[in-house]
């Protein structure tokens, strides 16, 4: 039964990412996501009360990777192939999570209202630091910073370049890890 339930939320959860994307947040009414899924919406209710909680479940299940990537590199040495390695792994979890990364850029305004949206500004303002040392000259800082842009632009933007999809996550990681050398290079 746990398990069942379990699918269920996530076929809710994927349904719903799917229709807030199509059609924004704001214009997606619980009755249509209980539409899409040809189900009661008490039977929608029985696992979500709200769209924000549906929202709040996507992003739980899809930022946990960014968590534990976190966790992860807190316990590392502040060495160069740390930073690296951290920006391998954040690469591996941005492709995961690309249909939310892409509800993020296409709902900024709504997601800087809710909950969510402070929360993944915390996990981000936290990976920067984690890649950074404070006492880099500006320009490195803005390296590094650039390195986890480089990956976000990467994931989304380069959907539109033409070539195998291997090859252009292969060149946006080897930019990121450039950007962060180049930053640690002459210290």
């Amino acid at each position: 039964m746990a398990q069942a339930r379990g699918n269920t939320r996530q076929r809710i959860q994927d349904v719903a990412l799917d229709l807030f994307a199509e059609q924004g947040y704001e214009k997606t009414s619980l009755r249509e996501i209980a539409e899409r899924l040809d189900v009661t919406k008490a039977a929608l209710y029985y696992h979500f009360k709200t769209k924000e909680d549906i929202l709040i479940g996507i992003f739980e299940d899809l930022t946990r990777p960014m968590d534990d990537l976190i966790a992860w590199a807190e316990g590392q040495p502040r060495t160069l192939e740390t930073k690296q390695e951290v920006l391998r792994r954040y690469q591996v979890a941005l492709r995961a999570a690309e249909p939310l990364f892409r509800f993020i850029q296409e709902n900024q305004a709504t997601v800087r209202e809710l909950s969510v949206g402070l929360t993944f500004k915390e996990r981000m303002l936290t990976l920067s630091d984690l890649i950074q040392e404070p006492d880099l000259p500006m320009t490195d800082r803005v390296r590094c910073v650039s390195a986890i842009f480089t990956l976000h632009a990467g994931t989304f933007f380069m959907q539109n370049v033409e070539g195998d999809p291997e090859d252009k996550h292969g060149a946006v990681l080897e930019v990121a890890l450039d950007l962060i050398s180049q930053a640690y290079s002459a210290h």
